[in-house]
């Protein structure tokens, strides 16, 4: 996987992850060192302008991207982190992809290929001339007759979102070599080595992922629109204040805190309900399809770093529920050591994408 572009990579180089989310940019610069990867370089920018004015966002789940303002903020970015490399991934995010997972025969790579245009007509919403398709096995599975079949993530991206990354890369002065949807990324930094599937949620500014993931693959990937930003707008509209202050409150505070009359908890679980819903949603479609129970949610995105959230989650879930770690996977400094749990769900995305250089 995934929509490769070039080939230059040289295993004794660095190599970019670029996540570009709803409102910020995520850029993790990763090194060989030994046997794995070591943090050799790090940026995170956000952007508060979507606070005020919502068409401000980096992206939309509406597809729509701002190419000029992206382009120079990642730029800035990069300035100011200053890589040695200028080869990148970069991700998509789940609103613009659409993915499924299908059980099919073992076939040869040749034969796979053609039978996963066919899939496609079937299963993608748009037509075929209008969208990049990939594929990737995403393992094994013996259905009711104990036959064995393997389980294959089709992905299908519009044509369109791609050539807007390739002129923001390109714009930006860097070498895009591949791109690849998120879920795949956030699977491989957070789940090589476990065994058993789990529930990832990705809360974001403007959007909030479910990913379903083992062994490092992507078994199920999905998205609402609800994230960070709807706990903002609620806080806001409740205590009858600006955004950018209900923003700073929900940081401080998040579900334990007081503000004005009201708990925050009392504004915010309604949203959080809908998202934990979802998350029931995925998790039980997948026991009922695949027969294995999910052992653990991962919180990752902004939105694992909201006090109280994990707990709450648990709660609700019944499952044990842990904010993202993906820093565990790498190599880094003692300058980064204090810094590392909280940023570490922030940029589970664009670790899983330095990593993928790194076996």
């Amino acid at each position: 996987m995934a929509f490769n572009f070039a080939n230059r990579f040289l295993p004794s180089r660095s190599f970019l992850g670029v996540d570009i989310g709803t409102t910020s940019i995520k850029i993790i610069e990763l090194k060989k060192s030994g046997g794995g990867a070591e943090v050799a370089n790090y940026a995170f920018l956000e952007s508060y302008g979507y606070l005020e004015r919502p068409n401000n966002a980096i992206q939309t789940s509406s597809l729509k991207i701002l190419e000029r303002q992206t382009i120079e903020l990642l730029k800035i970015a990069l300035k100011k982190s200053d890589p040695k490399s200028r080869d990148a991934v970069a991700s998509i995010p789940a609103f613009a992809a659409f993915v499924t997972l299908l059980d099919l025969p073992k076939m040869p790579d040749e034969e796979m290929l053609k039978a996963m245009k066919f899939q496609a007509k079937q299963y993608i919403p748009l037509p075929i001339s209008e969208v990049t398709i990939d594929w990737v096995r995403a393992g094994e599975r013996r259905d009711e007759k104990g036959n064995v079949t393997q389980q294959i993530l089709l992905i299908s991206v519009p044509n369109e979102y791609i050539q807007k990354y390739k002129n923001i890369f390109q714009g930006a002065g860097l070498n895009l070599t591949a791109l690849e949807i998120e879920g795949l990324s956030i699977a491989r930094a957070l789940t090589r080595d476990i065994e058993e599937p789990l529930l990832i949620i990705d809360i974001g500014a403007r959007s909030t992922a479910f990913s379903v993931a083992k062994k490092g693959g992507l078994k199920i990937a999905g998205q609402i629109d609800f994230a960070g930003s709807s706990f903002t707008q609620t806080i806001s509209s409740g205590l009858n204040i600006p955004l950018a202050k209900a923003e700073d409150l929900k940081k401080q505070r998040g579900l334990k805190g007081v503000g004005g009359e009201y708990e925050l908890s009392t504004l915010m679980l309604p949203i959080l309900d809908v998202i934990i819903k979802e998350a029931r949603r995925v998790k039980e479609g997948y026991e009922s399809k695949y027969g294995e129970p999910l052992k653990q949610v991962i919180l990752a995105g902004g939105g694992a770093n909201l006090l109280g959230i994990s707990d709450y989650i648990q709660g609700e879930m019944g499952l044990p529920t842990k904010k993202a770690n993906p820093f565990s996977r790498v190599k880094y400094g003692a300058k980064l050591d204090p810094l590392a749990n909280d940023l570490g769900p922030e940029f589970a995305v664009a670790i899983g994408l330095g990593l993928r250089r790194f076996k």
